[in-house]
């Protein structure tokens, strides 16, 4: 994605009303969150006081950035209907698990993060390793939705990328620093439904701009990629197999178990925001509250990238030659699909929320993942390697300073990701990276007692150290991995051998005493320990955690059979 003329939308005064009115309302959400942090723990997990509804959407919300937004709908132009397996496959069902099963150990275990957690199970050096590389990845994926925040400020206004890049954080910046991890999460709900209402609109008047939904399955047909973007299995073109018993497996086991587990299960983007809850039933609850709009945004972010690339000449033109710039002279990529599609449709007014909606998105990821940086900065390195033993008030000071410096750092990431097409294939290697060996580890000290302190660290290190080698052999030729291989085989191979490392060293390490295992293991746990109480308020029905999860998982068999 480039600055081009070609991008540029034609806002009037109202569009940029309606921007400067959003602007107004997210600071004055950071404003009045500062008010309410007195300590750290308000500042890093809201005073852990709030109810699930509000979680629950600043879960779903906090991944609404430009994963969600800009690379999914970058994905439904360059694959199609496959490119919903990222939600059904490659994030419901580990949402549901993360909400059933392991949110009472998060939870339980009062950790305020995801590495203290791998110190309490493991050791120092574990929690040292997962805690970099967690910070490590946050300043990349911040990047991520920087870059494309900047983007949309320099197509609206015509500045240069990096006075865009700079007025972008600075707005996310402001009321991360003020109000911490409330401003973030109440703005995160805001987001939400401003999301919602921008792109809705979009879709409709998209959809009725090829013909209906008739229309648009015969102007894909008749595409380069044909029919078979209609279906969402065996999606050989998403994997980069052409077999398609290869392309499911890669699929289930790749996306599905490991870079999906992976990320919902042990990212501490998402749990962070479970974790601010009032109770164990609000935390449960929160990633399966989370789960039901996660099931249906697909529609409303994937579509809308088939119809950009049957009815937006450009995109159109740079399919046909095969994403290689065509007519255009390169000024255009899949990322561009939603800006295309908005520049084409969207009358103003409408113009302007859409704009909004993208600005909330990227916002939304950015201020997430640093919420979730300097938490994991604060408490996991500065206070546990650096300065030990200071008041409280310190490491709020610490805080807000990694706010700050997370922030100019994603400045200078946000420049990696504009060497990609399609910034779905970027972020999916950074999960290959990050969260599937982190998975492998997680899950299997989980359920395996014995599994020892130094086996944890030494997985870790192996399995990420796979997942580069085969990013690099595949960057270099030596495997043939097109599309999104080289991140599902690259995750398939962390969490294997992560597996395998962890079981060898184990069996010449010593374990942990089983006394010292007491919430953070499965079979050390009493089940009164695993399950939330069901009195008051949380005896309804409609809060019953497996009730939510049992109608979620039905609902997205449906659709993965009607989609099929």
């Amino acid at each position: 994605m480039v600055d081009s003329e070609i991008l540029r939308l034609d806002a009037n005064p109202v569009d940029y009303l309606i921007i400067a009115c959003y602007f107004a309302v997210v600071l004055t959400i950071g404003y009045l969150a500062r008010r309410q942090v007195s300590s750290s723990i308000d500042f890093f997990l809201s005073g852990r006081s709030l109810p699930a509804w509000v979680t629950g959407l600043a879960f779903i919300s906090a991944n609404l950035g430009a994963i969600e937004i800009m690379g999914m709908s970058a994905n439904g132009a360059e694959y199609g209907m496959s490119t919903m397996h990222y939600f059904w496959i490659g994030a419901v069902p580990a949402m549901l698990f993360l909400g059933v099963v392991m949110m009472p150990f998060y939870y339980g275990s009062k950790v305020r993060s995801v590495p203290e957690f791998m110190l309490r199970r493991f050791n120092r050096t574990t929690h040292l390793v997962n805690a970099i590389s967690f910070a490590l990845a946050q300043l990349l994926i911040a990047g991520v939705n920087l870059f494309l925040l900047g983007t949309i400020v320099n197509v609206l206004l015509g500045w240069p990328l990096w006075v865009s890049l700079i007025a972008a954080a600075v707005i996310v910046l402001a009321y991360t620093f003020l109000g911490g991890l409330s401003a973030a999460i109440y703005n995160e709900v805001l987001q939400f439904f401003i999301i919602v209402a921008a792109l809705l609109p979009l879709t409709l008047a998209a959809l009725n701009n090829v013909g209906g939904w008739e229309g648009l399955v015969e102007r894909v047909s008749e595409g380069p990629g044909g029919a078979e973007e209609l279906g969402a299995w065996p999606g050989n073109d998403l994997t980069g197999f052409s077999s398609d018993f290869w392309s499911v497996v890669g699929l289930v086991f790749g996306l599905g178990f490991v870079l999906s587990f992976g990320y919902w299960t042990t990212n501490f983007v998402e749990v962070q925001r479970a974790m601010a809850t009032k109770d164990m039933s609000a935390a449960r609850r929160t990633p399966i509250i989370g789960a039901f709009p996660k099931i249906f945004i697909p529609f409303i972010v994937v579509v809308p990238g088939m119809i950009a690339a049957v009815s937006v000449s450009e995109l159109a033109q740079y399919k046909a030659q095969g994403g290689s710039g065509g007519a255009t002279g390169g000024n255009i990529d899949y990322n561009d699909a939603l800006l295309l599609l908005i520049r084409d449709i969207l009358p103003n007014g409408l113009l302007g929320l859409a704009i909004t909606g993208l600005l909330a998105s990227f916002m939304a990821g950015m201020a997430a993942n640093i919420s979730s940086f300097n938490t994991v900065f604060s408490y996991d390195l500065w206070q546990t390697y650096i300065v030990k033993n200071r008041p409280d008030g310190y490491y709020l000071k610490v805080g807000r300073a990694a706010t700050v410096g997370a922030a100019v750092t994603a400045i200078g990431t946000a420049f990696f990701a504009a060497g990609y097409s399609n910034l779905m294939n970027y972020l999916q290697q950074l999960f290959s990276f990050f969260n599937a060996p982190l998975f492998a580890t997680f899950i299997l000290g989980m359920f395996w007692k014995r599994m020892t302190p130094t086996a944890g660290w030494v997985g870790l290190v192996l399995g990420t150290l796979s997942a580069v080698t085969v990013f690099v052999l595949a960057e270099v030729g030596v495997l043939a991995l097109p599309g999104q291989g080289a991140a599902f085989v690259g995750a398939a191979a962390a969490f294997v051998v992560d597996i395998v490392a962890s079981v060898i060293v184990t069996m010449f390490t010593r374990p942990k005493p089983a006394a010292e295992l007491r919430g953070l293991v499965y079979s050390e746990t009493p089940k009164s320990e695993r399950t939330e109480e069901r009195t008051g308020e949380n005896a309804v029905w409609y809060r019953s955690t497996p009730l939510l999860a049992s109608i979620a998982l039905v609902l997205i068999i449906v659709l993965n059979i009607v989609f099929a």
